[in-house]
């Protein structure tokens, strides 16, 4: 299977992310690793609008066989046709189709290749579509509140008419965590979406999902890795 590593400069939460050295490596190396560790994966490409990116993820071991063009490399540029374009190239490259192909984001450094072998034996166990990564949500969706017109409190609309209850009597949700997706190329190209009646989900601990947004979500990352480092020496 083919990893595709989307990774565009010019990130505005935290300036230059992607290749922002975090416990002694660029933040995509330790996905690029991961991904080269994995048994499931025969070949890791990163795609990327950018030069810098682009030397860093062939130094540590991935293929940069193409530059993302412009116009998918904007704020408002669709995931799913950077996806599409990726996907597309490889099969122009080598002449054969591509059905199914994962996605792994830079910006969850905690996700291993332990995980996305775990990832790709659950998906194929259950004859799946597609399969998303996710984490279980921190709150309760009917915690969930917003500020109307008048500047006051009302509910968002999530469990709407629920009373509060402590955490432990609500029902559990989860949410898409940026770590593994495995996508259908026929499904993303027909119908535009990476969900469909036969996704499955692989469940992740929250601490091996943090997502990079923000500079806290960097320095809350930092110290995982650092820790785990740590406990693996």
């Amino acid at each position: 299977m083919i990893a595709f590593i989307p990774a565009r400069g010019g990130s505005k939460g935290v300036p230059g992310k992607n290749i922002k050295e975090i416990c002694g490596k660029p933040l995509i190396a330790w996905t690029i690793e991961a991904a080269k560790k994995a048994e499931c994966i025969d070949r890791v490409i990163v795609t990327t609008d950018d030069e810098a990116i682009a030397e860093v993820a062939k130094k540590h071991g991935a293929e940069v066989p193409f530059m993302r063009p412009a116009e998918l490399s904007s704020d408002t540029a669709s995931a799913i046709d950077v996806y599409l374009h990726a996907t597309e190239f490889v099969m122009n490259e080598t002449g054969e189709k591509v059905d199914k192909f994962m996605v792994l984001l830079p910006t969850v450094p905690l996700r291993t290749e332990k995980h996305i072998d775990e990832a790709y034996q659950q998906f194929l166990a259950d004859g799946a579509t597609t399969l998303i990564s996710f984490a279980e949500a921190e709150v309760p969706a009917s915690w969930y509140h917003k500020l109307n017109e008048k500047g006051r409190v009302e509910n968002a609309g999530f469990g709407q008419g629920i009373t509060m209850t402590n955490r432990q009597n609500n029902e559990t949700y989860i949410i898409p965590n940026g770590a593994i997706y495995i996508l259908d190329y026929d499904l993303l190209k027909e119908k535009r979406t990476y969900y469909c009646d036969n996704t499955v989900a692989y469940v992740m601990k929250r601490e091996d999902s943090i997502d990079i947004d923000y500079p806290i979500d960097f320095e809350f990352a930092e110290c995982l890795l650092s820790k785990k480092i740590s406990e693996n020496k």
